[in-house]
């Protein structure tokens, strides 16, 4: 090689020589620059029989930001170093072995230091990205270029590079080549979507060249809870190492020496309470980072040095596909400014860019033949221009469980008996049994068609492509490591409420369900030609609810105990030491894990004015242990998703002509 490099440097010199002017005293300098760095090298034995060969320098490039929904560069840098630093065996699931390394370095999670350095305007509930640049259409992506393939150029500082970049379609060199250390990265604007081609030069005769040309795709997620990122804050709740809570009474059982966050507030309810709330990318909808959405888009940004990923997620927790994807829904958690628009709604604005998408009256082709009586008649949503929008890649969608009344078959398995929230409205919801649900499995079907038409004719998805809508299925929820049996009888990982009490075989029951709520999303993704992702489902046997330990626990992560304050001792261990995204065996959260993490309280107005109850009250832990994502994936739960929905993306990409 060192042979190899002196030929380099004085095919260099004598080019300069023959190029030269004469007289010129820049191009004597140049080469005597170069002649001084041949004599310094050592020579390289020949061995016997090997004939030395010239050697090839190239270009190496990668996109600066591939995922360009985080507007700070060292954000994307983050994940794509962790993904660069997996072995092989772990690049089989690289968005979980992702997340567990994150999490081992990251105590609160590695969102915390993100989540507000995005291009979701979560004040205006719009994508924009804070230098008002167009998020949707990018005019151009900043790259990194290296010269490659001459270490000992890279070794030193003193041989320096002269950079050329020609815009596609350009005759000439544009300006003033850029020149600095060969040991150095360089960095370029490159037009997107012509590219451009960029060359180097070594004193004055050219090295390589390579021909840059960035893909990017546009990514968009919707849908429900599963698709948010419910139980998985950006920023968990943190919490008290001394102070403790006392929430009066439930069920005659004294709801005393509970844990109970950090900061000056003097009553639960009160502001300084509310102000240590967990905190979410978006916090209406209950959408974070930690979404299987996002994860898997972000997933393929970084492993493509070539390729941006523009992502455009609006999943939140709580829709249906009739109010969410199609109708306007406030969301799960009181903001002063919830979503204006439906799910299709602002996605199709997205697709507009800084162009406005107007608001369409639609054909009565929507509700059905009347099979979805709250789409007749007046249906209105944005839909943008088909020569202004954006073509979407790929469309990750997680829905109908909540259109089936899903989360109140589980309240059925979770709920004792005799409890009494079982008669409880509102925001807890009607419980139900089986037949309710499997009941409402009817009219999934025409929601589902509805939706196809939508992702047709008002996304733009090509009638022929329809396999770039990638449906998710639902994983179970408690079943043991033989995939048959459930968790069994009892209060493991859910005493927060004395009304929790699982039955195995009411779970047991709502499994059957989900299988056959699966059954029928497999169905309707193979009528509609759309992708149906379920290879995830498998991983999550031996991982539900009660996967951990009720006594002698080896971790806190593992521990499916609620701290409990008892003799001014903190029972089994202190709460501020719960690390809500460390790894552990479950991959739902409990109520134990929910009121830990998301800990969701409303204030002491809302619950006089509206619930017409005291501001501590036991329903405080009801809405804490349930409307903080009990019941949802952990993040790795989410990332185990967020592997199978990639997996299948790539070979949507791939038959598109747009893979790596």
């Amino acid at each position: 090689m060192m042979r190899g490099l002196k030929a380099v440097m004085m095919l260099a010199a004598m080019t300069l020589t023959a190029q030269a002017a004469p007289g010129d005293p820049q191009a004597s300098d140049r080469k005597a620059q170069i002649d001084g760095f041949v004599a310094t090298q050592p020579p390289a034995p020949i061995l016997p029989g090997v004939i030395p060969v010239l050697a090839s320098p190239t270009i190496h490039w990668r996109v600066e930001n591939p995922f360009r929904f985080f507007t700070d560069p060292a954000d994307t840098e983050v994940h794509r170093a962790t993904y660069n630093a997996l072995t092989p065996q772990e690049r089989a699931k690289p968005v979980l072995s992702s997340e567990r390394a994150l999490s081992a370095r990251h105590d609160e999670g590695w969102a915390a230091t993100m989540y507000r350095k995005t291009c979701w305007n979560w004040v205006e509930s719009r994508f924009e990205c804070a230098d008002k640049k167009d998020y949707i259409n990018p005019t151009e992506h900043t790259v990194v270029v290296e010269l490659k393939g001459l270490p000992e150029l890279q070794s030193t500082s003193t041989v320096e590079c002269e950079w050329h970049a020609t815009a596609r379609g350009e005759r000439r060199l544009r300006g003033k080549g850029m020149t600095q250390s060969c040991a150095e990265p360089m960095k370029f604007d490159i037009p997107y979507p012509d590219g451009a081609e960029i060359t180097v030069s070594i004193g004055g005769a050219p090295a390589a060249s390579a021909d840059i040309r960035v893909r990017d795709l546009l990514i968009a997620g919707m849908g429900d809870s599963f698709g948010s990122g419910e139980g998985n804050p950006d920023i968990p709740v943190r919490f008290s190492r001394e102070r403790a809570a006392d929430y009066g009474k439930a069920t005659d059982e004294d709801m005393t020496g509970f844990p109970v966050r950090v900061g000056p507030w003097k009553q639960i309810g009160d502001k300084d309470f509310i102000d240590e709330n967990a905190r979410w990318l978006d916090q209406a909808c209950h959408r974070s980072l930690y979404s299987y959405q996002l994860r898997a888009a972000l997933q393929l940004a970084v492993e493509d040095p070539h390729r941006a990923v523009t992502f455009v997620g609006v999943a939140c927790s709580g829709a249906e596909v009739v109010p969410g994807l199609f109708l306007r829904y406030k969301g799960n958690e009181w903001v002063p400014r919830p979503p204006e628009l439906s799910q299709i709604s602002a996605i199709a604005q997205a697709q507009c860019g800084t162009e406005d998408a107007p608001m369409q009256d639609l054909p009565e082709a929507y509700h059905i033949n009347g099979k979805i009586p709250d789409l007749q008649g007046g249906l209105v949503l944005r839909k943008c221009d088909p020569n202004n929008a954006r073509k979407i890649d790929l469309l990750f969608v997680s829905i109908g469980g909540n259109d089936i009344g899903f989360a109140r078959l589980v309240a059925n398995a979770v709920l004792a008996d005799e409890s009494k929230l079982k008669q409880l409205g509102g925001w807890f919801g009607q419980v139900y049994g089986p037949s309710d649900a499997i009941s409402k499995l009817s009219n999934l079907d025409a929601r589902y068609k509805s939706l196809n038409r939508a992702a047709h004719n008002i996304l733009h998805i090509p009638w022929d492509q329809s396999d770039r809508v990638i449906l998710t299925a639902y994983p179970a929820l408690a079943l043991l490591d033989d995939g048959k049996r459930a968790c069994p009888d009892g209060q493991a990982g859910m005493e927060v409420l004395p009304d929790f009490k699982l039955s195995t075989q009411k779970t047991l029951d709502g499994e059957k369900v989900a299988d056959r709520l699966n059954a029928n999303m497999k169905k309707a993704a193979g009528n509609y030609g759309w992708s149906y992702v379920d290879g995830h489902r498998k991983e999550f046997i031996g991982r539900g609810l009660c996967a951990g330990f009720t006594d002698n626990a080896m971790s806190v992560a593992d521990d499916l105990r609620l701290p409990r304050k008892v003799a001014e001792t903190w029972v089994p261990y202190n709460p501020a030491d719960f690390q809500a995204y460390a790894s552990r065996q479950r991959w739902f959260r409990t109520p134990n894990d929910a009121f830990l993490t998301g800990n969701f309280h409303v204030s002491a107005g809302v619950m006089q004015k509206v619930l017409k109850l005291e501001s501590v009250s036991f329903v405080q832990v009801l809405l804490a242990a349930t409307y903080s994502g009990a019941f949802h994936p952990t993040a790795e739960g989410h990332a185990a998703i967020a592997d199978a929905a990639a997996d299948r993306a790539r070979q949507v990409l791939a038959k598109y002509g747009r893979g790596s």
